[in-house]
């Protein structure tokens, strides 16, 4: 029997966690439902949330039903995702060590690497900084995610979103792993940038990127 969409993500938040992604109250997730969104209380450690502490939102910003307790501070964000992103099926937002380590430089992840161009373009974007928990925050985010799926939030952390909370999640390991390496490779010096013309090629490569089912064989290509 599936799991519901709040099991799924108190699961995600254990995989975050174990994945050294997520800690203690720093981040929070969301899933898309047929009446909004499902979101991640507030303040709560994540090795403490159980199903029934999921909060349920409007996409208006108003929670759904009765709740115990309060959303994630940063609801608005993904409130703001969901109204605007219709591919967005989750988020995930994590104050993941080597995204926020980049992201407290105020630095865009450039093309040092073509995998760069999994979160969406020829770069991740470093959105401009505001005080959590505020509708400016969200607002710059959304900048940041124009054309994206992920960015980081200067002196924060990282937004990843995805189809759901699978590839959400996946996503945001591997942008915590362009982040580590982008830090590695400043420690010795400035990396090497592709070109605009190479990361277009690789952003047409990825459309067929994945899993390619057969009428006889299941394989992976790249």
């Amino acid at each position: 029997m599936p799991a519901s969409p709040r099991a799924e993500l108190v699961a995600t938040l254990r995989w975050l966690a174990d994945a050294r992604l997520y800690s203690g109250t720093s981040g929070n997730v969301s899933v898309r439902d047929a009446g909004g969104f499902l979101v991640t209380p507030s303040g709560v450690p994540f090795d403490e949330i159980a199903p029934r502490h999921m909060v349920a939102m409007s996409l208006a910003g108003e929670i759904r039903g009765r709740a115990a307790l309060v959303p994630s501070t940063e609801w608005r964000i993904h409130r703001d995702i969901y109204r605007s992103r219709p591919d967005a099926g989750a988020v995930v937002h994590s104050h993941a060590p080597f995204a926020t380590t980049v992201a407290c430089l105020r630095r865009d992840v450039p093309a040092f690497h073509y995998m760069v161009a999994k979160a969406g373009g020829p770069s991740i974007r470093c959105a401009r900084y505001a005080t959590y928990g505020t509708e400016a925050l969200s607002r710059r985010a959304l900048e940041a995610l124009d054309g994206r799926n992920a960015c980081l939030l200067a002196n924060h952390g990282m937004v990843v979103l995805g189809a759901d909370l699978r590839a959400t999640r996946l996503l945001a390991q591997e942008v915590e792993g362009l982040c580590e390496t982008y830090w590695r490779a400043l420690a010795i010096g400035e990396p090497a940038i592709l070109s605009g013309a190479e990361m277009a090629n690789v952003l047409a490569k990825f459309r067929d990127y994945g899993l390619h089912r057969g009428r006889h064989t299941t394989r992976w290509r790249r």
